[in-house]
């Protein structure tokens, strides 16, 4: 049986993180939460999931390639939906773009970047104008249909 402990003993956790790599240790959770978006006020209604436990959930799924509803309550983690909830809310703030560029900035500090082998795309720029507009379709009859009305 797995339980879940409150305090976070850093020694366990870096054994850990190479068994089960969904596991957030102190260092990463430094840089991660404080990006994340306060939450709002108080309504009615469960307590929410600490962000922690939130993102070790989805680290989980990713990780073990299983459906949110397959996610067992028992690692503390809170339930699928409830994290699959907490994805969507954080990627509209903008959480994991921000993440991505510090994780670079941190990388590139360290010089752990590898740049000779860059590959420039536009995977994760938008496109504001969009695609072009296709023409319209020719018709490929001999002769346009009658009007039966």
């Amino acid at each position: 049986m797995l339980v879940w402990r409150d305090s976070y003993d850093d020694s366990a956790v870096r054994e850990s993180v190479s068994i089960r790599p969904w596991i957030v240790d102190d260092d990463l959770w430094a840089m991660v939460e404080p990006v994340l978006p306060p939450w709002p006020e108080r309504s009615p209604g469960p307590r929410p999931v600490d962000d922690r436990r939130c993102l070790q959930g989805i680290l989980y799924v990713l990780h073990c390639n299983i459906t949110w509803q397959q996610l067992p309550l028992g690692l503390g983690f809170g339930s699928g939906q409830a994290c699959w909830r907490r994805l969507g809310r954080w990627h509209e703030a903008g959480v994991f773009d921000t993440l991505h560029r510090l994780l670079l900035a941190e990388l590139n500090a360290a010089g752990e970047l590898d740049w000779s082998r860059v590959c420039v795309d536009a995977s994760h720029v938008r496109a504001k104008k969009g695609a072009r507009r296709r023409a319209p379709r020719r018709s490929t009859a001999a002769r346009p249909a009658a009007n039966i009305t």
